[in-house]
């Protein structure tokens, strides 16, 4: 857990210092600053997606997790989420929910993120989170210096769902291959472009709909191997 938590601590460091920066920063430099933040998540997002190497899996996992996310509502309860949090600590800031659920899901959706976990819970490995923790803190300190001090609260889902995947890694290590790492890693990858699409305001996209479809692949290849075990 020690990666998850150094990593949570660099965002909430790296927000606050943004947060220090937005003061002496212009609304037009901001909005720039903005497009910027979001051309430069999509590239991450299409150099991660199209790493697939099975492109009907990554649309098929996009469909049934898009499906199961609208039926359990996601996004609405991280809406929620955000907006509880506003009403209690950002009472000023009506950009909260929009920066808390935007931060979360750059930090949670991606490659590193579960690499990162399951290399850590596997093998004790701490190295890709560190330095995802170095850039999450860079991203932490333009996005709090653009959207406000929603950016620090995303520490929190950060810790959560890093900290089950790491905790689960080791039971899981079975599922865990090579193969299924890199088909989870396209999905992230297609749903952080879809966040760069949010946040350029292309079309708004309910991503934390989509979030289920990161575990189909693991689901895909357990049935896979059953049947060619069986």
């Amino acid at each position: 857990m020690l990666g998850t938590v150094v990593n949570s601590i660099a965002i909430i460091i790296g927000g606050l210092f943004g947060l220090i920066l937005r003061k002496g920063i212009r609304e037009d430099s901001r909005n720039t600053l903005m497009d910027g933040i979001g051309l430069s998540v999509m590239i991450i997002g299409i150099t991660s997606g199209i790493k697939s190497e099975n492109v009907l899996l990554l649309v098929v996992s996009i469909v049934l997790g898009s499906i199961v996310g609208e039926i359990i509502e996601i996004e609405d309860r991280l809406d929620a989420l955000g907006n509880d949090l506003q009403k209690r600590l950002g009472k000023s800031d009506s950009q909260f929910s929009k920066s808390f659920v935007t931060a979360s899901l750059i930090f949670c959706i991606g490659a590193m993120a579960v690499v990162g976990s399951i290399e850590a819970g596997i093998h004790g490995d701490y190295t890709t989170l560190y330095v995802k923790s170095i850039l999450d803190g860079i991203t932490s300190l333009l996005l709090s210096s653009t959207l406000g001090v929603g950016v620090l609260f995303a520490a929190i889902p950060v810790f959560i769902y890093q900290g089950i995947i790491t905790i689960l890694a080791n039971s899981a290590v079975s599922l865990l291959t090579p193969e299924v790492i890199i088909e989870m890693s396209a999905v992230g990858g297609t749903l952080i472009l879809a966040i760069g699409v949010n946040l350029l305001e292309l079309k708004k996209i309910r991503i934390g709909n989509m979030l289920p479809g990161i575990i189909i692949p693991i689901i895909y290849y357990f049935v896979v191997n059953l049947t060619i075990f069986a």
